[in-house]
């Protein structure tokens, strides 16, 4: 009999670097060739198929008489090809329970080393979207922000008891394209004020949250929190600083790309866009120190799964000189980089248009599974 494990168990193979084992991705082609686990082969099956001389010829070639791993995108066809082959004489056979829906509710997360040993900084990685969000807190004083939480907010609640931390407020830093942000329901769920940038008043927001100019600055015990207006990929989009530790940049600046600009401007104003996004740069986030830490909002995944940079639970950020250095978009001049931006516009997140209007509170979502065929995917918030 086919034995089944959890996402989370197929995740700590990964990471142990296990090698006795092949993944089979059920799906159709295009859906795996767009998103997938690391590693995986695909062999499309179907419900009702039955395992047949080709079938056989295909998966004996990938698994070379080693252990097999099935998935899907929900746990059904996966299952189906699951029970043929231990059907078929297949000895060592395993099923991904939920599939890519579970796959893709994966968190790692990891503590950011800083100078202050008083300041607390957890990244939180949601593994195949590559979603990042963050929990800064003063432990001498148990006070605590969230930023950019996602949809799964018991985390964010969860590490902070650990921590001895009390949540204060809940920020973001735009009105995200890619996911369902949990920023007003993690707010609304603890009663504490819920931030975005101010020029998010502009953009029909159907809910209540504070704004935030400019310059301002938010207190976490004694803590220093400093609001930098950063439009460009969004018209409210706002950075954090964190003293002189790290900034969350949000999807202004990512460690090997910077946010696209049209995914709120539409293509006829991406150039509108592009030059906020310019201006944000030169004038903003690169007159910061230098060995301040960019932590991002996003690390771009592959389409085979894999981080551009780093590794689930390691640490995504560097230094902005680093990320300066290693990107020479930012070192065009203004037209060259709008030219750069507007011209080479790729594929749009899956679903972008529904779930901005879902985080403008335009629309709701009925249920978790609902929301995570709307998720489905990488992010896709990259220039």
């Amino acid at each position: 009999m086919y034995k089944k494990i959890t996402a989370r168990e197929l995740a700590d193979k990964q990471d142990s670097d296990d090698d006795s084992y092949t993944v089979i991705d059920t799906r159709p082609e295009d859906s795996y060739e767009a998103w997938r686990v690391p590693g995986a082969k695909n062999i499309p099956f179907g419900p009702a198929e039955t395992i047949d001389e080709d079938k056989r010829e295909a998966v004996d070639e990938i698994v070379q008489g080693g252990k097999i791993i099935t998935i899907c995108g929900k746990g059904a066809t996966s299952s189906a090809l699951a029970a043929e082959l231990d059907t078929n004489g297949y000895d060592d056979v395993a099923v991904v329970k939920g599939g890519m829906r579970d796959w893709n509710s994966l968190y790692e997360t990891t503590r950011v080393d800083t100078e202050n040993d008083d300041l607390l900084i957890v990244q939180f990685q949601r593994r195949a979207k590559g979603c990042l969000s963050y929990l800064i807190g003063e432990l001498s004083t148990g006070e605590a922000v969230v930023v950019d939480p996602t949809r799964h907010i018991d985390q964010y609640v969860t590490r902070a008891a650990e921590e001895g931390l009390e949540i204060m407020r809940v920020l973001d830093t735009h009105i995200h394209a890619d996911h369902i942000s949990g920023g007003h329901t993690l707010a609304a769920k603890l009663n504490v004020p819920y931030h975005l940038g101010e020029h998010a008043t502009e953009r029909e927001i159907d809910y209540e949250f504070e704004p935030m100019a400019d310059g301002d600055t938010i207190s976490v015990g004694e803590l220093k929190v400093e609001v930098l207006h950063a439009p460009g990929h969004t018209s409210e989009m706002v950075t954090y600083r964190i003293d002189d530790e790290a900034v969350l940049t949000g999807d202004a600046l990512f460690l090997d790309s910077i946010g696209r600009t049209e995914l709120e401007f539409g293509e006829d104003e991406a150039e509108k866009g592009a030059r906020m996004q310019y201006e944000t740069l030169h004038d903003t986030l690169l007159e910061l120190p230098d060995d301040l830490l960019v932590l991002p909002g996003h690390v771009t995944v592959n389409n085979d799964g894999t981080y551009e940079n780093g590794s689930p639970g390691e640490l995504i950020g560097a230094a902005l000189a680093e990320v300066h250095a290693s990107l020479s978009l930012i070192d065009l001049d203004e037209e060259g980089f709008v030219k750069r931006m507007i011209e080479n516009i790729p594929a749009k997140p899956d679903n972008y248009e529904t779930i901005i209007s879902i985080n403008q509170g335009g629309e709701s979502v009925d249920s978790s599974r609902d929301a995570t065929m709307l998720e489905t995917g990488a992010n896709n918030c990259a220039a």
